[in-house]
């Protein structure tokens, strides 16, 4: 998985006392878990909310005992952070609710995607980049992370998870607690968007 490696070292790192290594958790998933975060509760707590979560964090790296990978612990908790501020609100709405059963895309997912969400074929104008790959390309990534700010928040999420921190799909379905069929559906919307900016830059050269 990626970055498993570097928050191996930086878990070790944490145990002798280097704080600087909590610095560079910070900087490698902020930005993903502010993405999960903004997923749950919007824009307006998003940012509080993940405060919260590093401040649990921080507190509970010692007891960390490797269960499971450390992204998906991190993750695990700025969603439960998420959903007390949901709960404290009395504002909560399932983003399962929010995409209704769409069952013409997910027939059509169906057609474009295999079982663990990779595609039947790859689109023509992406050639054998991935998406990290097409992100290490600096005016590509401007437009690319302009678009994913025009994106739905569960949309970027799912995207984000998936494409970017190359998580599993079930991982994803567990720590959004969405249904596979819905994740599917969100990740091929993202990519769609995606695909059509990728093209366009390719083509043109701009965004």
């Amino acid at each position: 998985m990626l970055h498993k490696a570097q928050d191996e070292e930086d878990i070790d790192a944490l145990r002798r006392g280097d704080r600087a290594a909590f610095t560079r958790l910070v900087q490698r998933y902020h930005r993903p878990m502010l993405v999960i975060a903004r997923a749950i509760v919007g824009d307006v707590w998003a940012e509080e909310v993940l405060q919260e979560a590093w401040v649990s964090i921080n507190r509970a790296l010692p007891r960390f005992e490797g269960r499971s990978s450390l992204q998906t612990w991190l993750y695990t908790i700025v969603r439960n952070e998420a959903r007390t501020r949901l709960s404290k609100e009395s504002r909560y709405v399932s983003l399962e609710s929010t995409i209704g059963s769409h069952e013409d895309t997910i027939e059509s997912l169906n057609m474009q995607f295999k079982k663990d969400g990779h595609w039947q074929n790859s689109p023509a104008n992406w050639h054998t980049d991935s998406p990290l790959q097409l992100l290490e390309q600096t005016q590509l990534r401007q437009c690319i992370d302009r678009t994913l700010s025009t994106l739905s928040a569960d949309q970027c999420a799912v995207f984000t998870m998936r494409d970017l921190q190359q998580m599993d799909l079930q991982e994803i379905c567990n720590i959004l607690e969405l249904s596979s069929s819905n994740v599917r559906v969100l990740l091929h919307r993202a990519r769609l968007s995606l695909m059509q900016v990728i093209d366009r830059y390719q083509e043109t050269g701009t965004c």
